[in-house]
């Protein structure tokens, strides 16, 4: 049966796998950041979703937004240096955005994507280019935008579409300058390197697809 809507539970799957890429991968984001960054990506990320796993059965599950704000207070206060407000910033716009929900269409998904990435760009002053997380995040929404305006094929379809452009934003954005953080400093030796966000984002984004077809 075609995935119409994507349920609370399959939602709490979605934030559930995130942590474990987060935390299966520590040490191999910290290694990326390490190229020009100051190596702390993987262990500041891994600190905030343990927390979260760990905490996971206190938060208030009353509603799919609900639970993504008490994530977001989680991840804000136990994510180390920029990591905590810009992840803290993803769940608590897309929490808000979800308030009161028990279910979400792909039209809302993209709703609450776009204010997590406008609330980031704020935040941390990032802009689509810069060479960061955001630009992952933009690709996800995007493609799940286009998937949506067409409307054909299933969520699960539209997802796996999604994944696979986070995915390639790795190596589109290798060649690119990084223009925040850490990176920034590096100038020009910044190109042909990954970014640890953008590769987070991709991986994970691949992991909910796999996850969600189980």
């Amino acid at each position: 049966m075609p995935m119409e809507t994507l349920s609370q539970a399959q939602v709490d799957t979605v934030v559930l796998t995130m942590a474990d890429v987060a935390i299966q991968n520590e040490a191999h984001f910290s290694e990326l950041d390490g190229v020009m960054g100051d190596a702390d990506f993987g262990v500041s990320l891994a600190a905030g979703f343990k927390v979260v796993k760990a905490n996971w059965a206190s938060f208030d599950h009353s509603s799919i937004g609900s639970a993504l704000l008490d994530v977001s207070k989680a991840i804000t206060a136990n994510t180390g240096g920029t990591s905590g407000p810009v992840w803290g910033t993803l769940f608590m716009r897309t929490g808000l955005a979800f308030r009161g929900r028990t279910e979400l269409t792909l039209t809302d998904i993209v709703t609450g994507l776009r204010s997590a990435i406008e609330g980031i760009m704020k935040r941390g002053g990032a802009q689509l280019g810069d060479k960061t997380l955001v630009d992952a995040l933009d690709a996800i929404a995007t493609s799940l935008a286009d998937s949506d305006a067409s409307g054909q094929g299933t969520l699960l379809a539209a997802f796996a579409k999604a994944a696979d452009a986070a995915y390639a934003m790795r190596e589109t954005s290798k060649g690119w300058i990084a223009k925040r953080g850490r990176q920034a400093n590096t100038g020009e030796r910044s190109i042909d390197t990954y970014d640890p966000g953008i590769v987070a984002v991709g991986d994970m984004a691949q992991a909910i697809v796999t996850a969600l077809s189980a």
